[in-house]
């Protein structure tokens, strides 16, 4: 790798920072992507799934207007690329009188930020449309446009057209030093050194920092102060499938000052999730479930939907959100020092991340980056349909015809196939391991959490060598996945 190989390096391949290497790769630049971990494997692969219609934002910030333009623009993208969707609506249910009062005020709160198609709906509608409600809700607003999206997707789909559009993947990678440093084809000669974790450096022109929950480290590293990420874990109950008719909507709760509180969803991999807990930590690792998290999300459940207990339990998961003190998002780009940060992003990062991208690329051009795009535009590409609204690959005679493997189930609970694994294996960025091969396929994610294929989903992983830690990854022209 030579000392002076990239114009940007974006650190962090979650959900925003993917989104960044996807759009920046649109032009004659030389871009890099390091992950310390998987793309998309940190806070990005642990949150509640739902895009944002940007509704319950702060009216005037930079997150309530990027969240509503991510909306659309994943929307498409989602169509494009294959991205599962569902359009569920969403239905936000007050318990309380004081709940109820609150609700003409987030009509209100969700006008101010653009969205104009909240609207309260009378308790006979809501209970028509959702009977399995406990008894007792006072009123509800409904919200059409907040729907279910896979959660595990859009990252790789991001990383994967920049990849094949020329950007450098590094993966297994974390950035231990940062430091100005002279670049000879940089204009005006100054850019940044990496100091990488497994001795190696290299030098960029720019440094973008998109590393979520270590994104106040990184702009320490880089000399900088300003927010301080204080990790706030939120758990989740998935519950069985069985469990997927009780609901219809997304539920949510009145919010709180604190967070959104927890709501009860549907999830397109075909189940109902309940969840988050919102509480701040200090360990920046702290992801295991807590017992006492558990009980209270057990708890509430019972209250708001008792059916729903009855259901068998699939997995518990808990995501770290990057929350701050500060009130919005943390975006800023510093023309002198070829800095960017996308910090504090929070719990909306899966909405409004394309439209951060877009919000990076404009602010790098004015600051001097000179933006020209490829001819041959990004490559397209198709992502393989994880989700249950649109026919499976088991489920198409058609195509089990053309490739029996894709009739051979491997992962009976997720009915995952041969095929999907292989496919998954053969892949632009191949999984490092079995929570990444998870991700892409759904294999192990099942009622039985692998306890019947598990041995058999390994043994084929261990087929195919991982990527080892550093190798870079950069592939040309179009491809199908």
């Amino acid at each position: 790798m030579s000392a002076s190989e990239f114009d940007v390096t974006v650190i962090g391949a979650g959900d925003v920072g993917a989104a960044i290497a996807r759009e920046l790769s649109r032009f004659k630049l030389r871009v890099a992507l390091i992950d310390k971990g998987d793309v998309g494997a940190g806070t990005s692969k642990a949150n509640t799934a739902i895009l944002h219609s940007g509704f319950d934002c702060k009216p005037g910030t930079l997150e309530a207007r990027l969240v509503a333009r991510g909306h659309d623009l994943l929307l498409g993208y989602a169509a494009e690329v294959g991205i599962p969707v569902e359009e569920t609506g969403a239905l936000m249910i007050a318990w309380t009188a004081a709940e109820l009062a609150r609700i003409e005020e987030i009509q209100a709160s969700a006008y101010a930020c653009g969205y104009t198609r909240a609207r309260p709906i009378a308790i006979d509608e809501l209970y028509r449309r959702e009977p399995a409600l406990a008894h007792g809700a006072l009123g509800a607003l409904e919200i059409p446009d907040e729907f279910i999206v896979c959660p595990w997707t859009p990252p790789l789909a991001y990383a994967t057209q920049a990849v094949l559009a020329g950007c450098t993947l590094l993966r297994g990678v974390e950035v231990v030093g940062l430091a100005r440093a002279g670049v000879d084809d940089v204009p005006g000669g100054h850019g940044w050194s990496l100091a990488l974790s497994e001795g190696t450096q290299l030098t960029s022109g720019w440094v973008v920092n998109a590393a979520g929950l270590y994104s106040d480290v990184v702009h320490r590293l880089a000399g900088r102060d300003g927010f301080a990420v204080t990790p706030r874990r939120g758990e989740l109950i998935v519950f069985d499938k069985l469990a997927r008719p009780l609901v219809n909507h997304i539920l949510l709760p009145i919010p709180t000052g604190k967070t959104k509180g927890v709501l009860i969803a549907p999830t397109v991999f075909g189940n109902v999730m309940l969840g988050p807990t919102a509480d701040d930590l200090d360990d920046k690792t702290a992801t295991g479930s807590t017992v006492a998290g558990l009980e209270r999300l057990r708890s509430l459940g019972s209250r708001l939907m008792p059916g729903l207990l009855e259901h068998e339990v699939t997995a518990v998961y808990a995501g770290l959100r990057a929350a701050t003190e500060r009130p919005d998002y943390v975006l800023e780009v510093d023309r002198d020092a070829r800095y960017a940060c996308a910090g504090g992003i929070r719990s909306t990062g899966l909405t409004s991340g394309m439209a951060i991208a877009e919000w990076v690329r404009d602010a790098l051009g004015d600051a001097g980056v000179e933006l020209r795009e490829r001819d041959e535009g990004l490559p397209e590409i198709t992502m393989p349909n994880i989700g249950e609204a649109s026919p499976r690959p088991y489920m198409r005679p058609e195509v089990v015809a053309l490739d029996p493997a894709y009739g051979e189930v491997v992962c009976f609970c997720e009915r995952v196939t041969h095929g999907e694994i292989r496919d998954a294996l053969g892949g632009v960025i191949v999984p490092t391991d079995l929570d990444g091969l998870r991700r892409r396929t759904r294999a192990l994610a099942g009622r039985c959490q692998g306890f019947f294929c598990g041995a058999r989903v390994a043994a084929l992983l261990e087929q195919v060598l991982p990527a080892p830690a550093g190798r870079s990854e950069q592939l040309g022209g179009g491809s199908e996945w």
